[in-house]
This record gives structure tokens, C-alpha cells and sequence, in this order.
């Protein structure tokens, strides 16, 4: 049985640990500590902790003010909130300026604890990425999370935290080396690249499990940074294997399907899919449920691998 690990958790400890080493980190809230486990930090570092209420666009202010002092501040919210309510604050006042805001989105994507339409996003990473000077990090398990916190704090720059509400499957060992703007290839295979990026991880690796016993080698590039985009991993996952399948809990249009197409599109052409949310707003359901209406399981990764590959097979 996997390690089970949620994001919010591997936040909330990362921070107090960067606290302790970091005294230019501190941490802004908007109501929701308790839900983002920002409330961590504040329980040890409560000087060092400001919660400004249900008010995300003033709070994107004040972290501008205090990275121009010279702080790193990592401002807490739901995802919806900073990709949409906040996003003219960020725009001007974070972007643009290029200051040192880490802006963590929780409870991103369809698994919102029933939260329902009003409370998933799955346009954000789309919004970040289209936005100049935007970082925008996507990691896949908690340990990845826990080192993007850290590599975060270091970046110098706007970055957009991606992290999602329910425990998952560790699939990085504490040694592994995350660094910004990387790829990094899970598992090597010869007839179809599973491109991914967040908790599509897992699920990318049970599609590959289901698809080795029907004698499909899967080849695995997580992407946990969606901008800058590692290009050249892509391209050469694309050009090893002559298929991309690409997965995300978020929708296909402006997220890491779009940004794979456009990729291989201006540089090495490849038949793909893209599993993802097709242009549509979720609802309010059990997590089981919304991923198997709206086609994000693992049986739908095998599933558009299997077919890719049938379709490039009958007309090679």
C-alpha cells in the first residue's frame, strides 16, 4: 500500500520548516488557514502570520508592499479565488513588478470536497500561465510539494502554487531533486509518452501498470512546472516514443495539454490526446464520481494511449 499524502499537509509543514530557516518568509491568509493549513505556520510563527479575511485582491496588495521591504510572502487561498477574484491585483501589482510573491491556490481542480462548481477551478493554471513574468508550479505528491516550498522561497520572482485538497499516492522519495522548470521522466517506455503534470501523476502510473499487461510500454515525463515549460524533455518524449498522451486535472484548453501541443505543434508534430477537462464547469459530487464522468481516471489515460495507438498503427 502506497504512503498517502496531502498536499495541503506537505504545505503546511513545509512552511513552518522554511520558517525556521527563512526569516523573510512570512505567510498571509484569507479565512481559510484551517482548510489551506497555513494555519501551521501561524501556530509557530504567529508575528510572522497576518490573516486578512475574506479580502484576496487586498491581500495581494499587502504582499507586494512587504516583498518591496524585502520578505517573501506566500499568500493562502482557495484556487478559484486567486485565478479569478485577486487576478487584477496579481496582474498589476505582483507581475509586473516581478516581486517575490509565492501565491499558493488550494483545493484546485474537480476534487474540491464537494465544494461544487462555485469553488473548483480548473482554468487556473491556464490564467497563471498566460499571465507575463508568472511562474506557475504544479506539483505531483507531497514531496514534490515540499520542495517546490523551499525552491519557491528562493525563486525571486511571482510564482502560482498549485495544490490540490485530499491526500494522494507518494510517489518521489525524499531524495528526489526538484528543481524549477524541469521535467522529470517517472518511468521509461518505447510506444507511448504519458505526459503529466499534479496529481495526474498516480494515475498516470496505474494507466502505464494497466498498459504493460497488454504488452503497451508507457513512458512517463511529469511536468510539474508548466511555466517555463521544459520543452526539450517534451520533445524528446514526443520523438522517442511517436505518441503523446497528455493528463491533467484541469481543463485541456490553456493547461499542460495546450501548452504540449503548441510545444510539439512549433517543433516535432505528434499524434496526441489530451485527457483533461474538456471546456466545461464541474459539480458538486463524490471524487470517485466527477473523475469518472468527466474522463480523468486511470482507465481513461490507458484508454486514449490504447487508441492513439491503434489509430498511428492503422495508418503507418
Amino acid at each position: 500500500m502506497a504512503e498517502m499524502m496531502a498536499a495541503r499537509d506537505a504545505f503546511g509543514q513545509a512552511l513552518v520548516d522554511l520558517g525556521k530557516v527563512d526569516p523573510r518568509v512570512l505567510v498571509l491568509d484569507a479565512d481559510l488557514g484551517v482548510s489551506t493549513k497555513a494555519s501551521m505556520f501561524q501556530d509557530v510563527y504567529p508575528e510572522r502570520f497576518f490573516q486578512i479575511g475574506i479580502a484576496e485582491q487586498n491581500m495581494m496588495g499587502i504582499a507586494a508592499g512587504l516583498a518591496h521591504m524585502g520578505y517573501v510572502p506566500f499568500t493562502g487561498t482557495f484556487a478559484c479565488f486567486a485565478a479569478k477574484r485577486a487576478t487584477d491585483q496579481i496582474r498589476i501589482e505582483i507581475a509586473q513588478p516581478r516581486l517575490p510573491v509565492v501565491i499558493m491556490g488550494a483545493y484546485s481542480g474537480l476534487l474540491a470536497g464537494k465544494t461544487g462548481k462555485t469553488h473548483q477551478s480548473v482554468q487556473d493554471a491556464g490564467i497563471f500561465r498566460a499571465m507575463p513574468n508568472m511562474t506557475v508550479i504544479v506539483p505531483g505528491d507531497g514531496v514534490e510539494v515540499r520542495k517546490a516550498v523551499f525552491a519557491a522561497a528562493k525563486y525571486g520572482g511571482p510564482i502560482y502554487l498549485r495544490l490540490t485538497r485530499d491526500p494522494t499516492p507518494v510517489i518521489f522519495s525524499e531524495d528526489y531533486d526538484f528543481k524549477i522548470g524541469k521535467a522529470v521522466v517517472v518511468r521509461e517506455g518505447t510506444d507511448v509518452a504519458i505526459i503529466t503534470t499534479g496529481v495526474m501523476l498516480y494515475r498516470a502510473v496505474e494507466a502505464a501498470d494497466e498498459l504493460q499487461k497488454e504488452g503497451i510500454s508507457a513512458h512517463i515525463l511529469h511536468v510539474p512546472t508548466l511555466k517555463p515549460l521544459d520543452e526539450e524533455a517534451i520533445i524528446a518524449a514526443a520523438q522517442r516514443t511517436g505518441r503523446v498522451v497528455t493528463a491533467e486535472e484541469h481543463t485541456i484548453i490553456g493547461g499542460l495539454g495546450g501548452a504540449v501541443a503548441e510545444t510539439l505543434g512549433e517543433h516535432a508534430p505528434t499524434p496526441m490526446r489530451r485527457v483533461g477537462i474538456k471546456d466545461v464547469f464541474g459539480e458538486s459530487a463524490p471524487n470517485e464520481d466527477l473523475l469518472v464522468k468527466y474522463g480523468l481516471t486511470s482507465r481513461d489515460i490507458a484508454e486514449a494511449a490504447r487508441s492513439l495507438e491503434a489509430a498511428t498503427k492503422s495508418r503507418a
